[in-house]
């Protein structure tokens, strides 16, 4: 037995606006829907999961408040990225900057509110 990867859920409100928000504002690949329940969204190799609920997702504060964040989303180009999601009118929740660490990044928020990170570190460059 072998495990082959990881796969996160996030939940949603409204299934088809989530879906609109990761395939035509982020360019991602709707990869399955199941009725109006639960949804996969494919990013290059792997995808991660939404999930219809009727009340919002309950990390939505904690994580905005702590200065978590929902997704990482590794990207070759941070500043192509940023100007592509502001033309496309995605909340942004900071502009690029480097990190301690080494990194290019910034914030924005999906159709939820879930905290989106983008980065690029030195080895993309």
């Amino acid at each position: 037995m072998s495990i082959a990867g990881v796969i996160t859920q996030l939940r949603t409100t409204n299934l088809d606006e989530s879906i609109a928000f990761y395939v035509d504002k982020i360019g991602l690949e709707l990869e399955f829907r199941y009725e109006d329940f639960y949804a996969g969204i494919r990013v290059g190799y792997q995808s991660f999961h939404l999930k219809f609920v009727d009340d919002p997702d309950p990390s939505l504060d904690f994580v905005a408040a702590g200065g978590h964040m929902h997704l990482y989303f590794p990207t070759s180009d941070v500043d192509a990225t940023a100007q592509m999601l502001q033309e496309r009118g995605v909340v942004m929740r900071s502009d690029v900057r480097e990190t301690p660490w080494g990194n290019r990044e910034f914030y924005a928020s999906d159709d939820q509110g879930h905290v989106l990170c983008f980065a690029q570190g030195q080895e993309d460059e």
